[in-house]
């Protein structure tokens, strides 16, 4: 899993896994029924691996031997345990065989697994700075915008269009019906609750069914908070120093831009309110401080951020103005 407030789960996706098996030994019968394999993860990234995974309730594992072939290569012979198996790019199909000796008897089992490219992208309807160069992030009370990103090859290296795939989308488990579909490469799901993750998942089908594949994530919410910044009449909005606590006006006016983040944007822009010495003064994301008669005095300057009902934004700013810019060999 990909987690940290958006985390990817897989990073792409294969396959369906084609097993087949048969006994060479003695005892005749299928031998998938006397052992199994599991793959993990479900969906592996092209150019990453899978890992093999064997159980059995017939056979005593721990006394057996095992023997993994990829494309006709030996890459493991040993005692039982989890195999590590190489894979291909997009499209390319991996040929597995598996033998399993147990009391002088070779079990053979067949699987092949083809990666596909699938990536699950998050885009979270909040707020951020215009040109902000990070990501926004998760709201409260909010939606995200998840999108999957495939690219889907046959063992040819042919891709199929993403807008003839069928997707399936599922959230905590839950399969969304009314977004999965052919086409369907997105879907609004929303906010988990504070201090809870969402699970997002999705599996992709190409028109004939023989190739197929996913990828999940998972959403974590962020508390909403709001940054004050100066706009400096040359430099424009400094982004490179956020303000806080006091702020000390040097000239006769400052203007303050209020940057809010992680408040939802579904229905809009959130709305900012500034207060001076706890009357409300204007609203917006700017506001201009012209300091007014002689002497050296202070303010206080708070602000809330809201998107309607949902959990609002505030902080506070002390002012200080009048004061003698300090002189040194640097003019600091």
């Amino acid at each position: 899993m990909r987690s940290v407030l958006l985390t990817s789960l897989a990073f792409a996706l294969v396959l369906p896994i084609a097993v087949s098996a048969q006994s060479l030994g003695n005892l005749p019968g299928d031998a998938s029924s006397l052992f199994t394999i599991s793959v993990s993860p479900q969906y592996p990234a092209p150019g990453s691996q899978a890992t093999l995974s064997f159980l059995s309730s017939s056979l005593d594992l721990t006394s057996s031997m095992l023997k993994v072939s990829v494309n006709g290569s030996n890459i493991y012979q040993g005692s039982v345990r989890p195999v590590a198996v190489p894979l291909g790019k997009a499209g390319s199909v991996t040929k597995i065989i598996v033998m399993l000796s147990s009391g002088g008897t070779n079990y053979f089992q067949t699987l092949s697994i083809q990666p596909q490219d699938v990536v699950l992208i998050a885009e979270p309807l909040s707020s951020a700075p215009v040109l902000y160069p990070g990501k926004p992030l998760v709201p409260l009370e909010g939606d995200v915008r998840i999108v999957a990103i495939a690219n889907v090859r046959n063992a040819s290296g042919k891709a199929v269009s993403p807008s003839a795939l069928s997707y399936s989308w599922t959230v905590d488990g839950v399969q969304i019906a009314n977004s999965s579909g052919i086409g369907k490469s997105a879907v609004i799901v929303a906010s988990p609750l504070q201090y809870r993750a969402r699970d997002v998942s999705v599996s992709v089908m190409s028109p004939d069914g023989n190739l197929v594949g996913g990828d999940s994530l998972s959403l974590s919410p962020q508390e909403p908070s709001i940054r004050l910044y100066e706009n400096d009449p040359l430099l424009g909005i400094r982004f490179d120093r956020a303000l806080s606590d006091t702020y000390t006006i040097d000239g006769t006016e400052a203007t303050l831009y209020a940057a809010p983040f992680s408040l939802p944007t579904t229905n809009g822009l959130p709305f900012i309110q500034w207060f001076l010495n706890g009357s409300a003064a204007q609203t917006g994301n700017l506001i201009t401080l012209r300091p007014s008669g002689s002497g050296q005095g202070s303010a206080s300057l708070s602000l809330t951020a809201s998107a309607g009902g949902n959990t609002p934004a505030a902080t506070n700013l002390s002012l200080i103005f009048g004061a003698t810019r300090s002189s040194n060999f640097f003019g600091l």
